[in-house]
């Protein structure tokens, strides 16, 4: 593995640690009974400029029946010519967005974690921007856009809230690049930044109502669009 930039070398470190399944889960609302379906993330890190990190997000097109418009991680479900969960976040973000592989550097995979309503076992394969590439929806019947979101903006406690859903179940959200990510791809942005030691003091006093934000979908939005995703 290539030299990671030193402000990702702690996100690294600790995603390589015995705890760091207890330190990414978050609380989501109850797992359904029956079968379950293996998916797959691509968290790609990059920096435009040294020291300055941003994180790949696609916001998903908005005429689709489920999930329409709203921001997520690259990926989907494994497909049985996937070399696992690598193999799928890569060739998921490379069909969504266009980003060069080739240019993508594998540092971690995180444990699998749940997502209610679809069933999924998602798996984040994090990642770092070697040799960053021209990206842009692939496809825009399901990708409407694709954004490089700086860190910066991340941790701003400015863009910080909490989303509280129909069910009662309140989880973490931002406000950034146009969008409000929410969700699962919100929640595991949150756990990230505390990983990574990013996270800045915020009001999580803040909440408001998904049904007065005009957000679609279900609490835990599914990731990516690729296939085999509802």
């Amino acid at each position: 593995m290539s030299a990671l930039p030193e402000w990702l070398r702690p996100l690294a470190d600790r995603a390589a640690a015995p705890d760091v399944a207890a330190r990414v889960r978050f609380r989501v609302p109850p797992m359904p009974q029956g079968e379950t379906r293996d998916a797959a993330v691509l968290v790609l890190f990059g920096e435009r400029r040294p020291g300055h990190g941003d994180v790949l997000l696609i916001e998903r097109a908005h005429q689709l029946r489920a999930h329409a418009g709203q921001p997520a991680f690259p990926g989907g479900a494994l497909d049985p010519e996937d070399d696992g969960p690598v193999g799928a976040a890569l060739r998921e973000a490379a069909e969504e967005t266009g980003v060069r592989v080739g240019g993508v550097e594998v540092f971690a995979v995180l444990p699998e974690l749940h997502l209610p309503v679809s069933s999924y076992l998602v798996t984040p394969v994090l990642a770092w921007w070697r040799e960053p590439s021209a990206v842009a929806p692939v496809d825009p019947a399901e990708v409407a856009a694709v954004h490089r979101v700086p860190l910066a903006d991340l941790v701003d406690p400015a863009n910080r809230l909490r989303i509280r859903y129909p069910s009662g179940w309140v989880g973490p959200a931002f406000r950034v690049a146009g969008m409000t990510v929410w969700g699962f791809t919100g929640g595991l942005l949150d756990r990230i930044l505390a990983l990574g030691g990013w996270e800045r003091p915020w009001d999580r006093a803040i909440v408001e109502d998904l049904d007065q934000l005009g957000l679609s979908g279900s609490a835990t939005p599914a990731p990516g669009t690729g296939s085999g995703t509802p």
